[in-house]
């Protein structure tokens, strides 16, 4: 048999059976996004993130979570956690504000990856490549939900605790979604018209919100809790207006937004600002 042969055997068999995918670097930032057409992380250098202080009108949803972030980041049990409610009320905020706030008590304990809706399906292979990195990791994905003919969620049901595998003590899953139970009630209700015992079929459709061991509501504000947001902006970038002047306006805003979430709170205050003329800076 000669070289040449040898050669392309090895070659043959080395597509068939790729080496295995190398332990990510999580050393060169604090945050990452999953490109899984890639098969690697992409190191985020500066996280787009407000402080957990200023995040009003959620005291106990934030106690919740960054009990369980810092849980997580002593290298104790913690559990995988789903954000639903309210649009706009700092989910995805209080998940970014707690990383950074557990990595100062703890530096560099956490790394924060966020994974995309659309790619949730290649989170098996994720979690394969986070399985032996030293540093931990919370998994961040914003806005799930599953829609008519969409499967990716009995793949996501296995992953978080069924699974041969299944999660690596080193990861945990944050998501966040506008749904308590991640799909439509139509959808549900397909479930069971179609299924054999339809019973059975309903609760593997709802089950998957139950493989997130904490479930943080979120609920639109009062005035009482929007002004609370607003002020807390105000103060913490020294805007030179009063508080019954930055009330007034903060009225008008959010009447012509119809909604009084910490979204359109924030976007208030870009407005205000720039009105000022103040830059927001940290």
């Amino acid at each position: 048999m000669n070289d040449d042969l040898l050669r392309r055997i090895a070659e043959a068999l080395e597509r068939l059976a790729p080496p295995p995918a190398t332990v990510p670097d999580l050393s060169l930032a604090d945050a990452f996004v999953w490109l899984p057409e890639q098969g690697r992380l992409a190191p985020v250098s500066k996280v787009s993130r407000v402080a957990l202080a200023l995040l009003k009108g959620v005291e106990s949803q934030k106690a919740l979570l960054l009990e369980n972030t810092l849980r997580f980041a002593k290298g104790l049990p913690a559990n995988n956690a789903m954000l639903w409610g309210a649009r706009g009320m700092g989910k995805s905020s209080l998940v970014k504000a707690a990383h950074a706030e557990a990595n100062r008590e703890h530096p560099g304990a956490l790394a924060l990856i966020e994974i995309h809706r659309e790619d949730i399906g290649t989170l098996p292979e994720l979690l394969n490549l986070l399985r032996d990195a030293p540093r931990r990791s919370v998994i961040l994905c914003d806005d799930l939900s599953f829609e008519k003919g969409d499967g990716d969620y009995k793949a996501l049901k296995s992953v978080l605790d069924g699974g041969i595998e299944g999660r690596p003590d080193n990861v945990l899953f944050y998501a966040t979604s506008n749904r308590r139970h991640l799909m439509p009630r139509d959808m549900i209700d397909n479930e069971r018209s179609t299924a054999i015992n339809p019973g059975e079929a309903v609760e593997e459709a709802v089950s998957l919100s139950d493989r997130f061991g904490l479930w943080i509501g979120f609920h639109n504000s009062d005035q009482q809790q929007f002004f609370a947001m607003i002020e807390g902006y105000a103060a913490a970038y020294s805007l030179p207006i009063t508080t019954e002047e930055l009330r007034a306006a903060a009225v008008e805003w959010s009447m012509t937004r119809g909604s009084r979430s910490g979204r359109v709170a924030w976007q208030f205050i870009q407005d205000i600002a720039g009105r000022l003329g103040v830059r927001l800076t940290a």
